[in-house]
């Protein structure tokens, strides 16, 4: 595998998700954040001011990038010309971090656009592992894989989603990106626990974590990134630092997107608890939220 290249900043603390809404904002100059996140799929283009403003961005600030669309684990062929394009992209952007969904999201016929859950089963891993080989060849480099918000699980369920993941690294080399609210969702759907399901996960493994706000409602939590972090998240952030160290960490907020100082705030109170736990492992964080 190609070391990442010199040019690459490292993403270190806390970063934000660069959203077209406060393009004018970052165009001025950096904001009080480490990096930032984008979804890859919105900047395959050869040009444009999108493109035009990563590219602005990144002279300053580390970038990740999220992919949403490659449907690693679809049964239909993985899409080459996708895969290209983020490859392209890459090369362009040269990011400190990739990542991608442990999902389904395509037939042969039709791409259904959601990030859909994979039957956690031998069969399952085996593809995926196929999959997550061929994304890092055409990269030449490591990519993380995320645990996603699910509605229902599978009969045929061998182990934990995490535990798979596990697996999933072990086999191929990859990272995961520790969705910590995608956790706390499917504690509260499936009665799943939560610290468990970090447990199953070895410090090395995890390469980023993500937080953001959720929707509770009378059928489901659902995972909406939609507002702040709540309580019962950052407290499950908090031991996800313990166990893991100062993982890079992303303020994820895709719906409703607020103004910038609002992203900033939650970042500043990610912050705050990674610090203090880096000093002290054992210390309750009682910052206000």
């Amino acid at each position: 595998m190609m070391p990442t290249p010199s040019r690459t900043l490292p993403a270190q603390g806390v970063g934000i998700g660069l959203r077209h809404a406060h393009y004018d904002a970052f165009m001025q100059g950096p904001p009080s954040v480490d990096w930032v996140e984008v979804h890859s799929e919105n900047y395959f283009g050869d040009g444009g001011y999108d493109l035009h403003v990563l590219e602005t961005v990144r002279r300053d600030l580390p970038v990740s990038l999220h992919g949403v669309g490659l449907g690693l684990g679809s049964a239909a062929p993985l899409d080459e010309g996708h895969l290209a394009r983020l490859e392209r992209l890459v090369e362009r952007i040269e990011p400190a971090l990739v990542s991608e969904h442990l999902c389904w999201g395509a037939t042969p016929h039709a791409a259904l656009h959601d990030l859909l859950p994979m039957p956690l089963t031998q069969a399952s891993l085996d593809h995926l592992c196929t999959r997550v080989a061929q994304m890092q060849d055409t990269l030449r480099r490591r990519v993380l894989i995320e645990n996603v918000s699910t509605y229902v699980r599978f009969r045929d369920d061998t182990c934990g989603e995490t535990a798979f993941l596990e697996e999933l690294a072990c086999r191929t080399g990859c990272g995961v990106l520790l969705d910590v609210n995608n956790l706390y969702v499917n504690q509260c759907n499936h009665g799943e626990d939560a610290l468990e399901a970090m447990a199953a996960l070895p410090r090395e493994a995890v390469g980023e974590l993500h937080l953001a706000g959720h929707r509770v409602t009378a059928a489901a939590v659902i995972d909406d990134h939609g507002s702040r972090v709540a309580p019962e998240v950052w407290m499950l952030y908090e031991a996800a630092l313990r166990r893991f160290g100062p993982v890079p960490t992303l303020i994820e907020w895709d719906t409703a997107v607020p103004p910038l100082d609002v992203l900033i705030d939650e970042a500043k109170l990610a912050r705050e608890r990674m610090t203090r736990i880096a000093h002290d492992p054992q210390a309750s964080v009682q910052v206000q939220t």
